[in-house]
């Protein structure tokens, strides 16, 4: 049964929370702007407007956010004592028990709730308030690599579903017996990308390959390139004359239409570093629709939200530079390795965690991960010595 000293534990993180958070000074901010939109020509810009809604409606999750975890925090003391003078008396040992149960499964919703505020808070980066785009790519290994790539397809789906996050895989290319070479899929809702950002790097799978015969043990990798979503309040540059298009007939399922009219679409665009002159292309594939200029639209969304990435990396480099640091991770690094066998362990090489729970980690069980990520990234510790596990 939840002890008296976890509540209080949890009491003590709420009390740092109301200072950390400010929690009187959003109350009043939330106040102060919520008046403002009572003024009858409010609407009258309805771009300024949504932009200011969305403000006000970021401060005001902190309040409501907190106030939640406090209420429930405030009914398990009532809970706690419920549950012991039940223990302790002359209740029927089910009752006692269920009462009990009933504590443990409030203590785990409050709990939740701070981590969720605890982890939250440390999102106060450039961007991390997006949403969020995530490429994954397939590494070498044909059917293998690319049914790794479709678990891990449905592995940051289920986390997005279990984070109340609205998903659409904007660009699929199916692999040639299963699983798929690539995938993009579209995260939209509130500090998307400031969670997944995470989740950039190579990650690495180490099992008995159902694709092998002699059944042997393989690994094989896969990408994972995460960059923000970015809206209409955004302003990015995208000089047209660098910019080409194709349209090819998206392949995959959807009916007949789907192989007969040219609905998805190909951007290319010329970027060109600002500082050394360098040039590279970005390549935009999209064929979420069989609406050829809706995907039109959604590729110019994609390449601008893909220009605020480079931009917001280079104004990163330069605060590096100043600070004399170096990024401990770059893109393109293996961060994790999910082992299936001989034992099962997923690793985060970059903070040292590990978990046995491999089928609740490929379900979408990130947060941990995640968390213990912004917290290295925020204190700027060291990357731990981790043992392969290969």
């Amino acid at each position: 049964m939840t002890t008296k000293e976890q509540i209080e534990d949890l009491r003590g993180r709420m009390e740092a929370l109301y200072t950390f958070l400010d929690i009187p000074g959003k109350r009043a901010q939330v106040a102060a702007l919520q008046k403002k939109t009572e003024s009858p020509d409010f609407w009258n810009d309805p771009k300024a407007a949504e932009a200011f809604m969305k403000n006000l409606n970021g401060i005001r999750s902190w309040v409501t956010g907190y106030d939640k975890a406090f209420s429930g925090l405030e009914d398990l003391d009532v809970l706690y004592e419920f549950a012991k003078e039940s223990l302790a008396g002359s209740a029927e040992e089910s009752a006692a028990t269920a009462e009990a149960e009933e504590l443990d499964q409030a203590y785990s919703t409050v709990l939740g709730e701070i981590d969720a505020l605890e982890m939250r808070n440390m999102l106060g980066a450039e961007g991390d308030s997006l949403g969020a785009i995530l490429t994954i790519n397939s590494g070498a290994g044909g059917t293998e690599a690319n049914d790794w790539s479709a678990m891990l397809m449905r592995m940051y789906l289920r986390w997005g579903e279990r984070n109340g996050y609205k998903t659409v895989v904007t660009d699929i290319q199916d692999g040639d017996e299963a699983g798929v070479k690539s995938v993009t899929v579209e995260f939209d809702g509130e500090y998307a990308y400031g969670y997944l950002k995470a989740e950039n790097g190579v990650h690495r799978l180490v099992r008995i390959s159902p694709f092998n015969a002699q059944g042997k043990r393989q690994t094989t990798f896969s990408s994972v390139f995460v960059y923000p979503l970015v809206d209409d309040t955004i302003e990015v540059n995208v000089d047209p004359s660098r910019l080409s298009w194709d349209t090819f007939r998206a392949g995959g399922h959807g009916g007949q239409n789907v192989n007969k009219v040219e609905s998805g679409v190909r951007l290319r665009y010329l970027y060109q570093d600002p500082d050394t002159g360098k040039e590279e292309e970005i390549l935009i594939e999209n064929t979420e629709t069989r609406d050829q200029p809706k995907n039109r639209a959604k590729a110019l969304l994609l390449l601008r939200s893909r220009l605020y990435d480079l931009a917001m990396k280079k104004r990163q480099e330069e605060r590096d530079k100043l600070e004399g640091q170096k990024k401990r991770i770059e893109w393109g690094s293996q961060i994790r390795s999910y082992v299936l066998h001989p034992y099962k362990m997923v690793n985060d090489l970059r903070t040292g965690y590990k978990t046995a729970d491999t089928t609740g980690v490929l379900d979408g069980d990130l947060n941990e991960f995640m968390k213990r990520f912004l917290m290295q990234e925020g204190s700027g510790g060291a990357t731990p010595v981790i043992d392969d596990l290969d």
